[in-house]
């Protein structure tokens, strides 16, 4: 086992984040999460070497102030969708948080950064990917060392992808589905954390961007029919046209919550499959899909 490590984890209360915390207590790290409510997420406190604090992370003297004795800052803070359509939102999340974070570990003399990213992040034309990749440049241009996560979509309890599909399916015996031949490579959540943690112990990791992808590559009619056969459901998928997917996603830019999008609309013009196999780097085998949904969209 590797020596113990302070950490401060951003988003430490989202989709990752909830698996990543018990994940690096389990390894005996002690962690602070920051959060803007702590009162919100007391069950992390649970765990004897977690604390979660109060930290408005956009404010440069408030997260030096938190990550002042830390061995290392763990960034997991991204937004699938903002609340306007300019980029700004996307921006804020992902480049000027980023900027803010690293001013506060030089301040504070914290030297080690894990950041989670996204694969494609730089290319195409979605204010998300942009963002992301700029978010990139920034940490690659400083003076910690980093590592850079690029995961494919992350499936696993609760998750934004079979879970999301499981209800959208539940409404209607037909689901319209705009860039339903765009691929993925659905990663596990744990495989994910895992990988995080092992960078962690490995000198080898810095430096070092991990694309990481499951053992399928997948169009997205494919995994949403895997998600109707996993619940029960018979349903037909119905592939648009882009000019009606486009027109689709535009429609839901002003649905409450954002189902979809136009952003996820250029997003999607991307397949989100890795060139390079950063779990086998890691020394981790893929977990499949069909190991782990099935039983968690049974029970839900």
């Amino acid at each position: 086992m590797s020596q113990p490590l302070h950490l401060v984890v951003l988003g430490g209360t989202g989709f990752v984040g909830r698996h990543l915390v018990p994940r690096l207590h389990a390894a005996g790290h002690r962690i602070d999460v920051l959060s803007r409510n702590r009162e919100r997420h007391r069950e992390l406190g649970v765990l004897p070497r977690v604390r979660v604090r109060s930290v408005d992370v956009y404010d440069a003297a408030a997260l030096a102030d938190a990550l002042c004795g830390a061995d290392a800052a763990i960034n997991l803070i991204g937004i699938l969708n903002e609340r306007g359509r300019d980029g700004s939102g996307f921006r804020r999340a992902h480049v000027d948080l980023t900027r803010t974070l690293l001013d506060a570990c030089a301040r504070a003399g914290v030297t080690r950064l894990l950041q989670m990213s996204a694969l494609r992040a730089g290319e195409g034309s979605s204010h998300y990917l942009r963002t992301r990749g700029e978010a990139e440049a920034l940490v690659r241009a400083s003076a910690t060392a980093w590592t850079l996560f690029r995961p494919s979509v992350i499936f696993g309890p609760g998750d934004g992808l079979y879970f999301r599909f499981a209800a959208l399916l539940r409404l209607a015996p037909l689901l319209p589905l705009a860039r339903a031949t765009a691929r993925f490579a659905p990663v596990y959540v744990g495989d994910v954390v895992e990988a995080m943690q092992r960078s962690l112990a490995s000198a080898a990791s810095i430096g070092a961007v991990y694309e990481l992808g499951g053992p399928q590559r997948m169009s997205l009619a494919e995994i949403v029919r895997d998600t109707a056969r996993w619940c029960g459901l018979y349903r037909a998928v119905l592939p648009l046209p882009d000019a009606l997917g486009r027109l689709q996603a535009a429609l839901m830019d002003f649905v409450p919550g954002k189902p979809f999008s136009s952003d996820n609309f250029r997003s999607l013009q991307l397949d989100s499959v890795p060139e390079e196999d950063g779990l086998a780097a890691l020394g981790i085998v893929p977990t499949p899909a069909a190991a782990v949904m099935p039983a968690l969209l049974a029970r839900r």
